[in-house]
């Protein structure tokens, strides 16, 4: 390799590396990213940098072994990292916890970790070895096949760890469905309001002037509950000149959290918007939430209903739970997810009478495999 990285030319490669690599965000115009950027590598945060760094100094057949946050693994920040970190390795061994809690106790670990084992070498195994330690301390472990874990043909180069033995039949049901967001005409964005940023046009309760402003606490078994009376978050944004740009047409929304840890008993939480329960032309999404749209606007409302219905289900969360390691629910992750074709979705929102009811909802969903 022509440039080794931040270390002399002529150092001699490494046989093995051993690693807990520091945790810390890089700032885009630091010093520390214009360095690495120098060589070639372009990441957010040290853990990654070193991992790169040291996986270059391997030699051919050299073991490498890490612990670190598990938030490489999807997400458009750590997409450079996976591609280059997956030319480099042979991925043998993924290990993960079931509880980051139970296990880091001692240590207030925030991060959900993940140990990688992999081999400097070029192509990879036709299998990788899984394995979890539970929060009794028992370890499980299955084989299996590579191109499960990181799909050939997926240009994120996303790495799909598969936490229990039937994630393999979980994955081939999920690709059977149709659809990307983008097949079906539709988006999802983070929501344009960051609340600190126009606390001026902030507003308890709604006035003559106003638009409703929504928030992760307006959600309630599937549906947004508007105002929230009970909540300290406003539940009102003025409209004006200088809010134009945040708000969007009245019209069927659906919304998910953008913020779920591993523990939580949903990592996706969505929630109908239905214009018939909120007043006004226009409302405002907190930044802490996705909306889903069609081109900026409102959607059909049975496909609306049906989005909640399929994001509510079982399935998914257990599909979105094998490549999401991290406490962010991002529009990107939404959008690369299989969705159920346009019609199949209407479907499902003619029998969602009750977008709360987590029986009927998986009951419905399954009809779709």
């Amino acid at each position: 390799m022509a440039n080794r990285g931040l270390f002399r030319e002529d150092a001699e490669p490494y046989h093995c590396v051993i690693m807990n690599p520091p945790y810390r965000k890089i700032n885009s115009n630091s010093q520390t990213r214009l360095q690495l950027r120098a060589i070639g590598i372009e990441t957010s945060n040290v853990y990654s940098a070193f991992m790169l760094l040291a996986a270059r100094q391997l030699a051919e057949g050299g073991e490498f072994v890490s612990i670190s946050p598990r938030s490489f693994c999807n997400g458009p920040y750590f997409r450079p990292f996976r591609r280059e970190l997956l030319s480099l390795l042979d991925l043998r061994h993924l290990h993960v916890f079931e509880s980051r809690t139970d296990v880091f106790r001692e240590d207030e670990v925030l991060q959900e970790n993940v140990i990688l084992y992999g081999i400097r070498a070029v192509g990879q195994s036709a299998t990788i070895e899984v394995s979890i330690t539970s929060r009794d301390g028992h370890v499980s472990r299955w084989t299996v096949c590579s191109d499960q874990v990181v799909r050939p043909d997926d240009r994120e180069a996303i790495i799909h760890i598969i936490t229990d033995a039937d994630a393999t039949d979980l994955i081939r049901r999920l690709a059977q469905l149709p659809e990307r967001l983008d097949t079906l005409g539709l988006g999802v964005s983070t929501g344009r309001v960051v609340d600190f940023r126009v606390r001026e046009y902030l507003r308890s309760r709604a006035g003559r002037d106003t638009v409703p402003l929504i928030y992760p606490v307006h959600f309630h078994k599937g549906r947004i509950i508007w105002p929230n009376g009970n909540a300290r978050k406003a539940n009102a944004i003025i409209a004006c000149d200088a809010t134009a740009d945040l708000l969007v047409p009245k019209g069927f929304y659906v919304l998910t959290k953008r913020f779920s840890a591993k523990e939580e008993r949903r990592r996706i939480v969505p929630a109908l918007y239905d214009p018939r329960d909120v007043p006004g032309n226009q409302v405002g999404f907190d930044n802490k939430t996705n909306y889903f749209h069609a081109n900026g606007s409102g959607l059909d409302e049975l496909l609306a209903r049906g989005l909640v219905v399929y994001l509510s289900s079982t399935i998914v969360d257990r599909y979105f739970r094998l490549f999401s390691g991290h406490t962010q629910v991002n529009a990107a992750d939404l959008r690369r997810m299989p969705y159920p074709s346009a019609r199949q979705l209407q479907w499902l929102g003619e029998g969602a009478e009750d977008l709360g009811n987590q029986d009927a909802i998986d009951r419905a969903v399954e009809h779709l495999f």
